[in-house]
């Protein structure tokens, strides 16, 4: 079946028939995402013209499909413009309203059950091919190991080197995960740590951390990932009104750990998108500030959702665990994966470096090589 258009009797929208499947486009939306190089610039693709400088009455006069593209012809100023139907399949937007939530794009919830993703640091940096399944997976599940890199102060920086840079924050550049006599962190303790988003407090939140190992000899310490999204989707089936509670009011968190600092913030522990989509988990017990803005009428509910979305976290069918060894290190999306720790003994010893970064520059550097992986089998 071959494909067409039609214009609306008025031009205030098309639409395109691919195979009888139907796809509608506005006239002013067509003609503000014009591909053409005075609408759009050739060299970066950025915008060329703002929303005003559109006629208020833009309409389509005519259009026509031929050899893979749609030409639109617009009124009242005559302009014409040609729409590959790949990029309009690519971004339609004529289709029947999602559920009241979703996971994002490319994501996949999963459980204890997950074999831990593995990529080994040198074939990533070599292969472009393992790079972007590296990444591709921290999209997909939200953390990732690797092995094989240097098990020396600072490799980890060459690990944020292959997407990307490191975020600093008033605990600099990285962090030593490690035993203290007087710690500014509980993480820098042997005690065990519930799974928890890393400083709830920062708005924005480091999107990304990454903890490296150096030294692990301890008995115990090891390293658990739960998947905050596969979380709070749980207690959405199991409760409701629950749910509804933690991602319609904002959690409070802060922290004053040293001289000068101090960070707050004020967000919901499930945050959604206007349309239900999940957005990021903050969660972390250590750094919670006093709830303040749940009527009183709510609280006591509130309280109830919140013990059971910690129940739910600390189930051990949703828990991951697996201990890392020196050159080893893992990846999480701070937005939604939580870690955690098992407590380790005195004897032997624990040495990671952590450090946090940004998830665009991963998501950047991703696009880029699919990019080049989709350009090179055309």
């Amino acid at each position: 079946m071959s494909n067409n258009v039609e214009v609306d009797p008025g031009g205030a929208f098309l639409t395109l028939n691919t195979g009888g499947a139907l796809h509608r486009f506005h006239a002013i939306w067509l003609r503000d995402n014009a591909l053409d190089p005075d609408t759009r610039s050739p060299g970066n693709g950025q915008r060329l013209i703002a929303i005003g400088d559109i006629p208020s009455d833009t309409s389509i006069s005519a259009a026509q499909i031929a050899d893979g593209n749609v030409s639109i012809t617009f009124s009242p100023d005559g302009k014409t413009v040609a729409f590959p139907v790949a990029w309009l399949l690519e971004n339609t937007y004529d289709h029947v309203g999602t559920a009241s939530m979703l996971l994002p794009d490319c994501a996949s919830s999963w459980d204890a059950t997950l074999p831990v993703p593995s990529f080994d640091f040198q074939a990533a940096a070599e292969n472009s091919q393992v790079r972007r399944n590296w990444l591709a997976t921290i999209r997909r599940f939200g953390f990732a190991r690797m092995t094989g890199g240097r098990a020396e102060p600072g490799a980890l920086f060459d690990v944020v080197g292959l997407f990307g840079f490191v975020r600093e924050t008033n605990y600099g550049r990285h962090f030593e995960v490690r035993t203290e006599v007087n710690p500014t962190n509980l993480a820098f303790t042997s005690l065990g740590l519930q799974a928890h988003t890393d400083n709830p407090y920062r708005d924005p939140v480091p999107t990304l951390q990454l903890l490296y190992c150096l030294e692990n000899s301890a008995t115990g310490g090891d390293s658990i990932v739960v998947d905050g999204f596969a979380a709070a989707l749980r207690l959405r089936d199991e409760d409701p009104k629950g749910f509804a509670l933690l991602s319609g009011y904002p959690a409070r968190f802060e922290y004053r750990g040293s001289d000068g600092v101090i960070l707050r913030s004020r967000r919901p522990m499930i945050e959604l998108s206007p349309d239900g989509q999940l957005q990021s988990i903050r969660f972390n017990n250590r750094s919670a500030a006093p709830v303040t803005d749940v009527p009183f009428d709510k609280m006591d509910a509130y309280y109830c959702a919140y013990r059971r979305f910690a129940a739910i976290i600390d189930d051990p069918a949703l828990g991951l665990s697996f201990k890392l060894a020196p050159g080893e290190s893992f990846i999480v999306d701070n937005t939604r994966v939580m870690h955690a720790r098992k407590g380790y003994s005195g004897m032997g010893s624990r040495w990671l470096q952590g450090c946090y970064a940004d998830k665009d520059g991963l998501l950047s550097t991703l696009a880029a090589l699919e990019e080049q992986t989709l350009n090179a089998a055309e």
